[in-house]
């Protein structure tokens, strides 16, 4: 084998190349036979083709190897084309921050657990400056459920239930009754209601969950059909590292996924209308003037280089060339409006960007393992196992300190547990452009002490 070494490019071969480069000054390589591995790095985007894989990846230097291992189990045959973001990280089956486009499959796994999970970020028409953040962040905490361990005391109401109760996916309808109690609530983990301000003073609501028990239960309940056993057995996850689960979508199993795939969507997008209406309500009911609304777990029919594919964004915001997306940063961080364009780049990355920072630190290492365990009384409560590295106490005092009113959070989800999303951004390269930085003044998530089984 022969190394060249060309600039900023590494090339193992096997074969005669030649390489050339475009009209835009990008790296170009041709070849006569497949070479064995090509890795290319060129502005922060790292490219990686093999005889039977296509697979780009943004910001390789921010990227540890496991989720590059597992977009590689992801792909199955030579016409599969998979994208990572620079904000990937390990996740079950399939890495978060990671887009694979399939011909003739769907991804259980690609969708997650969480299906469409999204952001949801409204600007009113009233300046930041007029409200008393304090004030509006205790109602938020008040009024709005997250987790499972505060009770939904204002029990919503939405025409979805009825789609649920009437689902063509007929297991969906047992799962009526947990939709009914769970719409309108945020959830645990990293999700989120949040107040901005943007850079003319004006007073975003931005909020980040998803399909709540509804979907968990639909993900399990396909996890149990694809073993052979009933929708509702119980059954064992599996490893972060198992084989993706995927349905041919010429199957009635595939299709009944994708009919309820698209019902927990529409579900995940009534929860997030209810909550934002909620705030405004609590706002006093102020116009809105711009809305951004996006899953990036899920999967969508598209068009890719002439030809239909199935695309599966697991925490991947969709970035077509006009689409908006909102990106949520950490706690104390700035988050952003972003759109799509319309570049080489952009068409390669199936119009793919980033959902928010990404972890580099998991929850055991930051907050310590922790147990939930039933007292003589019957009393359940958490209890630390090992200590964790990050000291919350800290955390609430910097964000005091910078002006944030926090209600809720853990260690687990600290700032010093992502990447920085500007970091990250810069290696999307010219796939995206910012339309709004959103400075947090008070941010609304689950405490530690809330209990909540549903992975975000």
């Amino acid at each position: 084998m022969t190394e060249i070494k060309i600039q900023n490019v590494i090339i193992f071969i096997s074969s005669a190349l030649l390489i050339q480069y475009d009209k835009y000054g990008n790296f170009v390589l041709r070849t006569c036979i497949k070479p064995i591995c090509i890795l290319t790095v060129i502005q922060g985007i790292s490219v990686k083709l093999t005889e039977k894989k296509n697979i780009l990846i943004f910001g390789k230097d921010l990227i540890e190897d496991d989720p590059v291992r597992q977009i590689e189990r992801c792909i199955t045959s030579d016409d599969d084309i998979a994208v990572i973001n620079a904000d990937a990280h390990y996740g079950y089956g399939h890495p978060i921050g990671g887009a694979v486009a399939y011909k003739e499959k769907i991804s259980l796994s690609g969708v997650g657990f969480d299906i469409a999970c999204g952001n949801y970020a409204v600007r009113t028409d009233i300046q930041a400056k007029g409200i008393k953040v304090p004030d509006v962040m205790n109602e938020i905490f008040r009024r709005i459920s997250f987790g499972i361990g505060r009770p939904n005391n204002e029990p919503a109401d939405h025409e979805v239930l009825d789609k649920i109760h009437k689902a063509e996916f007929q297991p969906q309808r047992k799962l009526y009754k947990l939709a009914q109690e769970q719409l309108g609530t945020v959830g645990a983990g990293n999700h989120f209601v949040d107040l901005f301000e943007d850079a003319d003073g004006f007073l975003w609501i931005g909020v980040h969950f998803g399909s709540r028990g509804f979907g968990y239960k639909t993900t399990t309940g396909f996890i149990a059909l694809s073993r052979g056993l009933p929708f509702e057995e119980r059954v064992r996850e599996g490893s972060m590292d198992a084989p993706p689960i995927l349905f041919n979508i010429d199957t009635t199993l595939g299709q009944s996924y994708i009919e309820a795939m698209n019902l927990a969507g529409e579900y995940a997008y009534a929860g997030r209308d209810l909550v934002v209406k909620k705030v405004l309500e609590i706002l006093g009911n102020p116009a809105v003037t711009y809305s951004v609304h996006n899953n990036h777990n899920f999967a969508w029919r598209e068009e890719h280089f002439g030809s239909m594919y199935w695309v599966i964004r697991k925490g991947c915001t969709p970035a077509f060339p006009g689409q908006k997306g909102f990106i949520g940063a950490t706690m104390g961080e700035d988050s952003v409006i972003v759109e799509g364009i319309d570049t080489e780049t952009s068409r390669r990355a199936l119009y793919t960007t980033v959902h928010g920072a990404g972890r580099v630190m998991s929850r055991t290492k930051s907050a310590g393992r922790k147990k939930w365990i039933r007292d003589r009384n019957g009393i359940t409560r958490l209890k630390t196992i090992t200590r964790g590295l990050i000291d919350f106490e800290d955390v609430r005092s910097e964000m005091t300190a910078r002006g944030i009113e926090l209600r809720g959070g853990d260690a687990d989800e600290a700032p010093e547990c992502y990447k920085r999303l500007d970091d990250v951004l810069r290696r999307q390269g010219d796939t995206i452009k910012i339309l709004f930085r959103l400075h947090p003044l008070g941010v609304a998530m689950a405490g530690g002490e809330t209990f909540d089984p549903y992975k975000d």
